[in-house]
């Protein structure tokens, strides 16, 4: 049973930063495409970032590029979205998600695991 539980969200003024963390269980975490997304009210779904260890690939939205960085720790079936130079537009319900395989296959087909979520507001 494929569970992701992310935590880490809060409120936070532009300029500033955030290190969100998702946790995982019961796949196997190497193997897998994991990714933060995020949700603004009365917008898309955006993926912001795709960590897959089995290539070492990475991927970020260019909203977010040069400023968030993803990262795994396979020994703590965890991985981590550090959020620096936080704008009011990075305001969202943020997401990671779970599928078997790679990023760039994963990004075309969807992710079918999800976690609940965690809120990121940044405003002064």
């Amino acid at each position: 049973d494929v569970q992701l539980q992310a935590s880490g969200g809060g409120s936070v003024q532009p300029g500033g930063s955030l290190r969100l963390s998702c946790a995982t269980s019961g796949f196997t975490f190497d193997e897998y495409a994991l990714a933060w997304f995020r949700q603004a009210p009365g917008k898309e779904r955006e993926e912001v970032s795709c960590i897959s260890l089995t290539d070492n690939d990475t991927d970020y939205a260019r909203s977010v590029a040069g400023r968030f960085t993803i990262s795994a720790d396979s020994a703590k079936n965890t991985i981590y979205l550090q959020m620096n130079s936080l704008k009011p537009e990075d305001t969202a319900k943020y997401y990671c998600a779970a599928e078997y395989g790679l990023c760039a296959i994963a990004t075309l087909r969807g992710f079918n695991s999800w976690g609940q979520g965690t809120q990121v507001t940044v405003s002064s």
